[in-house]
């Protein structure tokens, strides 16, 4: 295996609605950025990588419009998933394991203010012959698998409002933030439901933003930082699309992509000092610590995490970059990212710093 680090990551401030600016106006600084960060001309990348969101552009090949930023002339190597950029993170990573160059950059956009009604959206991510045609609302099943875990006594609305408080708290002095403030937990368990048990602040607020990545392998990864950060790790793992199917009060497809990817790392998930995870919903903080195996000591989304702004597409993207920054002088570090409905497709990556 090869020795890969990221070098440089980059973010846009997490905006509730940001349909004046295009694509590329969003991404180009964040670009200029993160290459900026890693002392790079854009030349000097071997390979560009992007999460795609032709859901919530309404139309396919969204991903082109974004190629006037990273420049497509002279010819260069390119790729893109339709998910969250953290899976082509993971595809960026495994191009450079494979030695095709030294240098790739990741980016992500997250545009989720561009659809008039997500409800209408969301739903095309389900099953096709038995969910899409019923049209839940885009917080229907969640709010099943909240209630599936309270009604097991393993999390409480109690515990899922403290860590509410506590992210929004976490997220005051970050200026990304798209909501951030300080809660006390007991009064925001007087709000409203939107989907029981879930209230506003359990639900993380769709909005729009860019975040980017750079990777390096081995000696150029040294020569471009004297603190890179090694990734030791990545895996991911999706259960069944249909959410009758599996237990909604296990999380089978992180646990298992938590395994594989310890088995690479050489240290377990319950080793890790920060843990920034993909939590769109208060109560997948408990569940995923639970079958992480955190102990008291590993600081959950010291950024504030999804909670705080959630630009889909590139959420789980940030929380690579997020967990990178906060151990750059030393540590270990888990990111988590997901998709689809209740958990069902997981990402975990684990990184190191000396």
């Amino acid at each position: 295996m090869r020795e890969i680090a990221v070098v440089s990551f980059a973010q846009s401030r997490c905006l509730a609605a940001n349909r004046r600016d295009d694509m590329a106006d969003i991404l180009a600084p964040v670009i200029a950025e993160a290459v900026a960060g890693a002392g790079l001309e854009r030349g000097d990348v071997d390979f560009f990588c992007s999460g795609s969101h032709d859901f919530y552009e309404g139309r396919t090949f969204s991903y082109i419009e974004s190629l006037d930023t990273v420049g497509a002339w002279p010819p260069i190597s390119e790729s893109h998933v339709e998910m969250d950029a953290a899976w082509a993170f993971h595809e960026a990573w495994t191009w450079l394991q494979v030695g095709h160059g030294d240098v790739a950059l990741v980016y992500g956009i997250g545009r989720g203010s561009l659809a008039a009604d997500l409800d209408q959206v969301m739903p095309a991510m389900l099953d096709p012959y038995y969910l899409t045609p019923l049209s839940p609302p885009r917080h229907a099943l969640a709010g099943l698998q909240a209630r599936a875990l309270l009604d097991e006594g393993l999390v409480s609305e109690e515990a899922m409002a403290a860590t509410v408080a506590r992210s929004l708290a976490a997220a005051q002095g970050n200026q990304y933030a798209q909501r951030s403030g300080r809660h006390a937990a007991g009064d925001l368990l007087t709000a409203p439901y939107v989907a029981s048990p879930l209230r506003e602040l359990d639900i993380s607020p769709v909005g729009d933003a860019a975040a980017v990545v750079v990777l390096a392998a081995g000696d150029r990864a040294r020569e471009l930082t004297d603190r890179p950060v090694w990734v030791r790790a990545v895996d991911h793992r999706m259960d069944t699309h249909y959410p009758g199917s599996r237990d909604l009060t296990r999380a089978g497809a992180t646990k298992l992509a938590a395994e594989r990817a310890s088995g690479m790392a050489g240290f377990g998930t319950a080793d890790v000092d920060v843990a920034e995870l993909h939590t769109e919903y208060s109560y997948v903080e408990p569940l995923l610590a639970k079958t992480f195996g955190f102990g008291a000591s590993t600081a959950l989304n010291p950024s504030g995490g999804p909670l705080a702004g959630n630009p889909t597409t590139a959420t789980g993207l940030i929380r690579i970059g997020e967990a990178a920054a906060r151990i750059r002088d030393g540590g270990r570090a888990l990111a988590h990212a997901t998709s689809g409905p209740a958990l069902q497709q997981n990402l975990v990556c684990l990184m190191e710093a000396a």
